[in-house]
């Protein structure tokens, strides 16, 4: 019996990560993109990331053009794979891009505590709550470092075509 009710247990934590998802990416998608034309506390890129070069200790140009690439899912969407043109209005696109697919993340990312609540509410085991948890890290954490990398990129590009530092 207990292996049932893990099971749909487990079910029921995969279709609200499918939920949660689909609903963060859509309100992401939805953002105004006035409210998206310059970072805020969370997205600006600190010191410590180096202007994004911190990333490059963990061979992020190595992977992350395997992540999977979401950001043309809703229509009028930007895809970060749209090509390699260099014109500032598309650079600053991208820019745009990277701060609404990180605030979508994050977002996301935030029901992974959430299943720890599932252990007393709905009996869900610790070692499935963890899972949960860790599904969450491995989904969102690299997706969220992808797009501070390309941030912090695509921001020293316009800064030295602007003539500004």
């Amino acid at each position: 019996m207990a292996s049932t009710s893990n099971l749909v247990l487990a079910l029921t934590g995969a279709a609200s990560w499918a939920i949660w998802s689909t609903v963060c990416g859509y309100a992401a998608h939805s953002i105004p993109r006035a409210h998206l034309d310059r970072d805020d506390w969370l997205l600006r890129v600190r010191p410590w990331e180096r202007g994004g070069r911190a990333y490059e200790r963990l061979r992020i140009r190595a992977w992350k053009d395997r992540l999977p690439e979401a950001g043309a899912l809703f229509r009028g969407g930007f895809s970060k794979r749209s090509g390699a043109r260099h014109d500032r209005a598309h650079l600053e696109d991208f820019l745009v891009a990277t701060r609404r697919a990180e605030r979508a993340h994050w977002a996301i990312f935030a029901l992974a505590p959430t299943f720890f609540l599932w252990v007393p509410a709905f009996g869900m085991p610790w070692w499935l709550a963890t899972a949960m948890f860790a599904y969450g890290v491995v989904a969102n954490v690299p997706c969220i470092l992808v797009q501070r990398y390309n941030r912090a990129r695509l921001t020293r590009i316009l800064s030295s075509r602007s003539g500004t530092r």
